[in-house]
C-alpha cells in the first residue's frame, strides 16, 4: 500500500526525540502522521508518544474526530503539533490536516497530469492546549504520488528539492541532512503511495 522512509535527529544533550511518526494500515486505508511534542526532551517525547498511541488505537475514526480525540487525550501533557493524512486507496483520495507547524507536501508522481506539488494548509494551535477550528482538505491521489511530512527542525525550503521518484528512505535521509536547522529535534517522513487503485 505504501513504501515509506523516516529520518530523525535528536537534539544533542537530550535522551530522546520529541518527534514521532505513525504509518498505520487498517481495513479502510492508511493513516500517516508526523507529531512534534512541544519543546524537547522527555516531556515532549511523552506527549508525542501518547498522541501516536491514540491515533493508532482510533485509526478508523474520521480525521477531524481523530484530532479532536487526541486533543482531549493530551490535555494533561505539554501538547503536540501534528499533521495527519488518511489515504483511501480504493477511491484514490487523501484527506489531510495540520495543526501547528509540521509541514506537509504532496508530490505528484505524474507531474504532467496536474500541479506537481500540493502543500498542506496549516492552522495555528496546539493539540492538547489550543485547538483551532479544524478543516480537512481532500485531494485525489494516484499511484506513485509521494507524501512528505517534516517537523519544524527542518527548514521550510526543503520543498524546493523534492522528487516523487527518489527512494523514500534516501529522500528522508537527504532532506534531514541538507535542511535540518540543528537547534531542535527534527523528523522527516516520506511515504510513496503504491497501492492506489489505478
Amino acid at each position: 500500500m505504501v513504501e515509506y522512509g523516516v529520518a530523525r535527529y535528536v537534539l544533542p544533550g537530550q535522551g530522546e526525540s520529541g518527534d514521532h511518526h505513525l504509518v498505520c494500515c487498517n481495513k479502510n486505508g492508511i493513516l500517516i502522521a508526523a507529531i512534534d511534542g512541544i519543546g524537547h526532551g522527555e516531556e515532549a517525547a511523552n506527549a508525542a508518544k501518547a498522541a501516536a498511541a491514540f491515533l493508532r488505537s482510533s485509526a478508523d475514526e474520521p480525521i477531524i474526530s481523530l484530532v479532536e480525540g487526541c486533543h482531549e487525550k493530551l490535555r494533561a501533557t505539554r501538547g503536540v503539533v501534528m499533521s495527519v493524512a488518511f489515504i483511501d486507496p480504493e477511491h484514490g483520495m487523501m484527506t489531510w490536516l495540520g495543526v501547528g507547524n509540521v509541514q506537509g507536501v504532496l508530490m505528484r508522481g505524474d507531474a504532467k497530469k496536474s500541479n506537481g506539488q500540493e502543500s498542506l494548509l496549516l492552522r495555528a494551535g496546539v493539540v492538547g492546549s489550543q485547538l483551532p477550528a479544524l478543516q480537512a482538505t481532500v485531494l485525489p491521489i494516484a499511484r506513485g504520488d509521494t507524501l512528505f511530512f517534516a517537523t519544524d527542525g527542518v527548514r521550510s525550503d526543503f520543498s524546493v528539492a523534492l522528487s516523487a521518484r527518489e527512494n523514500p528512505q534516501r529522500a528522508a535521509d537527504r532532506i534531514l541532512e541538507q535542511y535540518r536547522s540543528g537547534n531542535d529535534d527534527a523528523l522527516v517522513l516520506v511515504s510513496r503511495l503504491t497501492g492506489i487503485s489505478p
